[in-house]
């Protein structure tokens, strides 16, 4: 950590031996605790719950830990819960989306003291999306670090101090901005470990909000994941519920590897119950959202609940849609898709990606590769315009997959099941 200070003089040494004096204290290995939502600051916001329904917020598990690969039940619900009393019996806690983030984000540096974070308003304006909200109160400025408006400088600031032992979450304040890092994420984040000869891990996280959200112009609607999945020795997943956007985020953080979690900026205000036991979620595993017989479709974040809009559709039009979200982008979960198109024979590829050189179309190539023989079709992809973001809500719309869309590409998929 002092070669990170070098350049600072004599402060800078000062500052490196604090921090480093900070992360070795056993008075950091503090107990897990964990705040109530009433807890926390109120503020009203939109809430919509992962199984769609939408309020204004002012202000299947054996009882122990939920293995990874299980399906949170609620997250993909057909009907509403609108009973109070029902939702308040059932075990473990509502979150909202960020809020879980934060969650497990504060477990982990709880857990060990070398976890930090560090991005543009991270500190005690608890981030762009209030991700770290609190954080810096507890953990203190070392450990929740505000930096300048300089991503190239801080995320290499970030790897430096994952090289030298430390665990730290740096935070673009929009995905797009960490364009401006791509150097020192390509060329040193990914990279170092092999061309040192496996002397230095990376133990990194680089996260933060992404996606077409509403009228964010074209510069903050980035969709990131083609510019870094040809990217070698880096690791991606996209959350898409609060239970997983935990789950996730622990297993990131405790990765030897680089990790890039994205988080879609509309999915913040997702809630969901989730359990009070600890529990992690498997970084290269997808998750089967709902079975079926007919056609696979394969999608991740937002486009999860779009697929999942459709499916009702397509299930009143006698259609068996089976729901997968990917969530590893890389490196893909060839074993659950792979079963899945056996069972099929066909698959939709549902991606807020644009189509050139996207998610979608490394998926295609894997499956045409590995699973051509089990196809009855070939496989589509429907994907965003390869245009600019308009900031016009009404165009913004026609550039991204909507569920009628995916309605229509299953019926031409299925048109021999008839």
């Amino acid at each position: 950590m002092a070669t990170i200070f070098q350049g600072l003089g004599g402060a800078g040494a000062a500052a490196a031996a604090a921090l480093t004096k900070s992360f070795n204290s056993k008075k950091l290995l503090l107990p897990s605790s964990r705040r109530s939502l009433a807890e926390r600051k109120a503020s009203s916001l939109l809430v919509v719950r992962s199984d769609g329904s939408v309020n204004l917020n002012l202000g299947s598990s054996n009882g122990r830990a939920r293995r990874v690969d299980q399906l949170i039940t609620n997250a993909v619900a057909t009907k509403a819960d609108t009973s109070s009393a029902s939702s308040a019996s059932k075990p473990g806690h509502e979150l909202l989306l960020f809020e879980a983030l934060r969650e497990g984000l504060e477990e982990e540096m709880d857990r060990d003291p070398h976890v930090c974070v560090m991005g543009e308003d991270v500190g005690h304006l608890g981030g762009s999306y209030k991700v770290s909200e609190g954080l810096a109160e507890k953990y203190g400025d070392l450990r929740v670090l505000d930096t300048p408006i300089a991503e190239n400088s801080f995320t290499g600031m970030g790897i430096g101090a994952a090289v030298t032992g430390l665990r730290p979450i740096v935070e673009g304040m929009n995905m797009g901005f960490l364009l401006l890092a791509f150097n020192q994420i390509s060329n040193i984040c990914g990279m170092i470990h092999y061309t040192s000869g496996g002397q230095f891990h990376v133990p990194i996280v680089i996260r933060g909000p992404g996606g077409v959200g509403r009228q964010l112009g074209a510069e903050h609607s980035q969709r990131l994941e083609s510019y870094f999945q040809s990217i070698p020795g880096i690791q991606m997943v996209a959350c898409s519920t609060p239970y997983n956007a935990k789950g996730l985020m622990k297993a990131a953080i405790r990765s030897e590897n680089p990790v890039i979690l994205f988080e879609h900026v509309l999915l913040y205000n997702l809630k969901e119950r989730i359990p009070d036991e600890e529990y992690i979620c498997n970084l290269e595993e997808a998750e089967m959202v709902r079975p079926g017989e007919h056609v696979t479709i394969l999608t991740y974040s937002r486009m999860r609940y779009h697929a999942m809009q459709a499916a009702k559709t397509l299930v009143n039009k006698g259609y068996d849609p089976e729901v997968i979200d990917i969530r590893s982008l890389k490196p893909f979960d060839l074993h659950m898709i792979g079963n899945s198109v056996k069972k099929t024979h066909r698959v939709l590829i549902v991606e807020e990606c644009m189509r050139a050189g996207g998610i979608g179309a490394s998926l295609i190539a894997a499956i045409t590769e590995n699973f051509h023989d089990y196809l009855d079709a070939p496989v589509v992809c429907l994907s965003s315009q390869d245009v600019p973001t308009p900031y016009a809500g009404t165009l913004e719309e026609w550039t991204i997959v909507q569920p009628a869309q995916i309605v229509r590409a299953v019926e031409q998929l299925c048109q021999k099941l008839q």
